[in-house]
This record gives C-alpha cells, structure tokens and sequence, in this order.
C-alpha cells in the first residue's frame, strides 16, 4: 500500500512546491511601501532635483505616474485612482531617503 501511495506523495510534494515558487514570484511586490500602496520605481526629475518621479501601483490593481515635489511635500496630480493619503506619505519618505528635505 505504501509503495504506492509514494508515486502519488511525490507527485503532490512536487505539485506544492511549484504552486509555492510561482504565487511567491507573482505575489511580490517589490520597492518601497507604505500600507496598501507600493512605489515600483522612483527616479528625480530631470529638470528639478526637488521633484521625484514616482510609479505607484495598490493591492486593487490601479497605477499611476505622480510627481512628488519634495520642497512643497505635495503630490501631483491631487486626484487619482491611487489613494492619496497613503500615496503622500510615500512620496514624504521617498524625498526623506533620498536626502531631499521635506
């Protein structure tokens, strides 16, 4: 009964492990996050150093470029799809890592 039960053991631990190794893989989210909001690339601003440009993505699924202007400690646009309170105090710690004070 055990020898062959273990084909299918096997076939299951195997199973688990490649289900595992690909949900990790999808479900990661790298860059810097704060609650539901994650930041997947920061760089400045060409033209003025105070400003970084942020891509946010959230657990729902939205995107969005934003501007962050680390002298006024605004966000820009001021309306979007992202949330902004969650989206603000990214930016506030993006500027406060990047050495720009806010």
């Amino acid at each position: 009964m055990i020898r062959r039960l273990f084909p299918f053991r096997a076939l299951l631990i195997l199973l688990g492990v490649l289900w595992f190794t690909i949900t990790g893989v999808v479900e990661a989210a790298p860059g810097l996050c704060t609650g539901p909001v994650c930041a997947d690339g920061i760089t400045r601003s060409a033209k003025n150093h105070w400003q970084l440009v942020l891509r946010l993505n959230d657990q729902q699924g939205h995107r969005e470029k934003v501007v962050m202007d680390c002298r006024a400690g605004v966000l820009s646009p001021r309306v979007g799809q992202v949330d902004r309170g969650f989206a603000t105090a990214l930016g506030r710690r993006a500027c406060r890592l990047a050495g720009e004070p806010v």
